[in-house]
């Protein structure tokens, strides 16, 4: 009985929707576990495509995005999710292996909110979960 209170108090507290754009399907993989072991919900998509579809429905609250895809690339995904959304503020965290101040500056560029060089540490991706307000909180 104990857990079954746990579980509902847990379902009810506020927590992110997050995408996790990764066309590696192991590091996707442990982005995403950790994501939900704090607490958040989220889905992986493996491509620029596969991510816009996603989004549509998911609606995230945040996305965390590699921005080397095999069909688009991350920039043009961030310009999109933003040209979609409107108003409505989505937290776009870039990830690249390359961490060249021109690849950074085209991230923020495009619309993205920051950018993290991979690997991302799992301290890493809990700032990122902290650092943006809940929904209804």
């Amino acid at each position: 009985m104990q857990s079954n209170s746990a579980a509902a108090l847990r379902a009810n507290k506020p927590r992110h929707r997050v995408l996790v754009v990764d066309d590696y399907p192991d590091s996707a993989d442990v982005v995403r576990t950790l994501i939900e072991m704090l607490g958040h919900e989220a889905r992986i998509a493996s491509s620029g495509r596969a991510a816009l579809a996603e989004a549509y429905g998911f609606d995230p609250t945040i996305v965390i995005l590699d921005l080397c895809l095999p069909d688009i690339h991350g920039c043009d995904v961030a310009r999109e999710l933003r040209a979609r959304r409107g108003g409505h503020h989505v937290h776009i965290a870039a990830l690249s292996g390359w961490g060249q101040s021109d690849r950074r500056q085209a991230a923020l560029s495009a619309g993205c909110d920051q950018f993290v060089v991979k690997p991302a540490s799992a301290a890493k991706i809990g700032t990122i979960l902290k650092s943006v307000a809940l929904p209804g909180a």
